[in-house]
């Protein structure tokens, strides 16, 4: 019993994270047909701009860090994704993988590509126990952050007009269009709330690994698109739902393979994602998607 309560703890804290990246993707996606390659790359700015800001008050780096990575966001959208958006498909993978190295490499420019140490968020590494289960503050941390976040996000698009109208647009974006919904309001607003998340991610990965480097966003990226194919590409309900299933799924594998395997434990993971893929193309909640963003 001990075992299987330490398995469901750490499935819930690998799985809220996976649902907050997978979150931010599926916004953008969702009135843009946009994969958008380039959220591992918000991520890390988020870690660097903790990095930056190592010795303030930790309410001071949260809310600068949050406010910050929204920005670029915003800025991402309208300096290199906007111009484009009538553009194919093709086309806005392209300029995502290039706004993706662009800050990469202008990261490595100024920082260096080195990894880097910081202490924030240490003392949530201390443990506690729980009818024999161990439990970090980290792991409690970042399941009620996520809470929190996934609370702001519905409350933003169920009881707000711009919200309502994000909605809209993700259901069917010509007409929301036609009835009058802003086209660049709403997908600036969806930018900003992925940067929001997309932060929220980078600081828990701060907190929990106590490092930075220009790569260190791509694989909570990758595990977010995962997890959003899971749930089913433009469902924001199936993006949750599929990066907590994604969480369940590897902290299983990594509870229950021999320890010669555990080194594939991706192996295994992807092969059930597959094998998942292969009986639901359109995954949990997948729907026909269009491609209209303009």
């Amino acid at each position: 019993m001990t075992s299987v309560l330490q398995t469901i703890v750490d499935a819930l804290s690998f799985g809220s994270m996976s649902a907050l990246a997978a979150l931010g993707i599926a916004l953008v996606f969702g009135v843009m047909r946009l994969i958008n390659f380039a959220h591992a790359e918000l991520i890390m700015l988020g870690a660097y701009g903790t990095l930056v800001l190592a010795g303030a008050p930790w309410p001071i780096v949260v809310i600068c860090v949050v406010a910050f990575v929204a920005l670029i966001a915003v800025g991402m959208e309208r300096v290199a994704f906007r111009p484009v958006r009538g553009a194919s498909m093709a086309t806005l993978l392209v300029t995502s993988f290039a706004v993706s190295y662009f800050l990469q490499n202008l990261v490595i420019l100024f920082e260096g590509a080195q990894v880097k140490t910081l202490s924030f968020g240490v003392s949530l590494l201390d443990p506690f126990r729980v009818i024999d289960v161990r439990i970090t503050w980290l792991d409690l941390v970042t399941v009620v952050a996520t809470l929190a976040m996934l609370g702001a996000v519905a409350a933003i698009l169920t009881r707000t007009r711009t919200g309502v109208q994000l909605r809209a647009a993700t259901e069917n974006f010509r007409m929301a269009r036609m009835v009058g919904v802003r086209a660049n309001r709403v997908i600036a607003v969806a930018f900003a709330m992925s940067g929001a998340l997309a932060a929220t991610v980078s600081l828990l990965l701060v907190a929990q690994n106590g490092t930075v480097s220009p790569a260190m966003g791509l694989q909570p990226a990758l595990i977010g698109f995962v997890a959003t194919v899971i749930g089913g590409m433009g469902s924001l309900i199936g993006a949750v739902t599929g990066g907590f299933a994604l969480g369940v799924i590897t902290v299983v594998f990594q509870a229950s393979l021999p320890v010669g395997l555990t080194p594939y434990t991706d192996a295994f993971v992807f092969a059930i994602v597959i094998g998942f893929l292969v009986l639901r193309p359109n995954g949990l909640f997948g729907a026909r998607l269009t491609e209209e963003r303009a």
